[in-house]
């Protein structure tokens, strides 16, 4: 199969010097405590803000994983990822891919019209827990290729309790090590462009006692508690940690709460609070230019070369807008911290791989037909297929009916394929619908169609045929049978 993450140079694409262009990208850590969802979560997301943001990554921990709700989960989306989508749904934000490892959840949403730009999605985890062979404790990773741009997110949970720093170190670069992807220009994580660490990576304040600890918090003189900050501390002299970098502890340590107050451990304990839930990031340092006086570069391996033209020609910046944890939310012993950032790019291409369309009209009552086009070399497979999706749809899953693009094939040539779709696919009901083309090879849609009208189907309407729900989708059934 081709490299899929190979860009094609803008030139081809006929862009010429494109500018850079500024994205915004929301991130959330949260140990949850295996407590369900609250019911409102505007201000965990930012809701109400006037700048809506284009990503948002979700890293949760200690999500509920009893035998039972696991079970269930594995089939049906969790209580947190149901309601993540239900309310980003309606602003126009699906779930392009999520992995959990028992309590360890991470979600990735982007707003639709990046989707088709959103390319070789690939997910792992790594446990960390009783030597390896359990997964309470480790990291989940989400990595992709966003308008060229490789990034990498990794939600973590390593060892607790105050004495287990170098242990917690010793995970991480074990997760950074043994974690690896199916593609050329980043199989590790290291190899990415942009790297997102984060989660609840229980690093503690030592040497200072509750009292002290308790009256700068009180005063809000958070800057007299970061030396003895462990995760501070351990990056002045742990090679895997200096290229990470992180704003100011400027708010409340999160951990650890009485659940449903505001205040610190009030319990026979008395854990000492601590900013236990992080959010940190790497931009792979730049590979250093040849001598000028070398024109042939020599000295360069190839890989470095690549990465040296790649960051000439494609910049990516990264400013950090908002650092903060949210106190209102009680649910759990920790509270929720979120990092707002601002990614200034310029893009690797803006042509979607595949333009497709619904042809003609759309009911239930005849075959259908989709046109699409290639636009791009992709590394298409007898695996792909096109989804029919209502519009405002929460996920990749969230189909009504696919086909696939292989097996249905009913003509095509270089320019132009049609893809056969049975009338017994399409709802009765009806509705305002969109197309999706899933490439597997990339594990992304690659394609969407202009939103389209399906018709409700005449040949129910007459004969008195009602919908009913049935896996998915508006069957017609007989009013006799109710």
């Amino acid at each position: 199969m081709e490299d899929s993450e190979e860009p094609l140079d803008s030139q081809q694409l006929g862009l010429g010097e494109k500018e850079e262009e500024s994205f915004r990208l929301h991130m959330v850590t949260w140990n949850v405590a295996t407590a369900d969802p609250p019911d409102d979560v505007t201000t965990l997301l930012h809701l109400n803000s006037p700048k809506n943001p284009d990503l948002y990554v979700i890293g949760l921990q200690e999500v509920y994983s009893g035998p039972l709700r696991f079970v269930s989960d594995a089939v049906f989306d969790d209580p947190w990822s149901y309601l993540l989508m239900s309310l980003l749904a309606p602003q126009k934000y699906i779930k392009v891919s999520s992995i959990r490892m028992q309590g360890l959840l991470l979600l990735f949403f982007s707003k639709l019209e990046h989707v088709p730009f959103i390319r070789d999605v690939q997910a792992t985890y790594t446990r960390t827990g009783l030597f390896g062979y359990w997964g309470n404790k480790g990291g989940v990773s989400i990595r992709l290729s966003f308008y060229g741009h490789t990034l990498c997110f990794l939600n973590c949970h390593l060892a607790a309790h105050m004495k287990y720093a170098s242990e917690r170190v010793d995970e991480f670069e074990y997760i950074m090590d043994t974690q690896s992807f199916d593609c050329k220009r980043a199989p590790t994580i290291v190899d990415h462009r942009l790297v997102f660490w984060f989660g609840d990576l229980n690093f503690r304040i030592q040497d200072h006692g509750m009292h002290f600890v308790r009256i700068c918090i009180d005063k809000q003189n958070y800057s007299l508690l970061w030396s003895k900050d462990q995760l501070i501390m351990m990056k002045q002299k742990e090679q895997v940690l200096q290229e990470f970098e992180e704003g100011p502890l400027d708010f409340q340590p999160t951990y650890k709460f009485d659940r449903n107050s505001e205040s610190y451990d009030t319990s026979a304990k008395k854990r000492k609070p601590a900013w236990t839930d992080r959010i940190l990031w790497r931009l792979r340092p730049k590979a250093l230019p040849p001598d000028e006086e070398n024109e042939n570069k020599v000295g360069l391996d190839a890989k470095k070369l690549k990465q040296l033209e790649e960051d000439m020609e494609y910049p990516l910046k990264i400013r950090q807008d908002v650092y903060t944890s949210i106190m209102e939310y009680s649910i759990s012993d920790h509270k929720p911290v979120i990092g707002i950032f601002t990614l200034e790019l310029r893009k690797m291409y803006e042509t979607p791989l595949v333009r497709l369309r619904a042809e003609g009209d759309w009911s239930a009552d005849i075959d259908a037909m989709v046109v699409y086009s290639p636009l791009q070399p992709f590394p298409s497979s007898t695996w792909d297929w096109i989804g029919l999706y209502k519009v405002g749809f929460s996920s990749v899953s969230d189909y009504i009916t696919y086909t696939w693009v292989k097996d249905d094939e009913v003509a095509f040539n270089e320019e132009v394929i049609q893809v056969y779709v049975s009338k017994e696919e399409i709802p009765v009901q009806g509705g305002d619908c969109v197309l999706c083309y899933y490439c597997n090879a990339l594990k992304c849609i690659i394609g969407i169609s202009e939103p389209f009208q399906v018709q409700a189907s005449k040949v129910a309407i007459e004969e008195g045929m009602l919908p009913e729900r049935i896996n998915g989708l508006d069957k017609a059934v007989s009013g006799d049978d109710f």
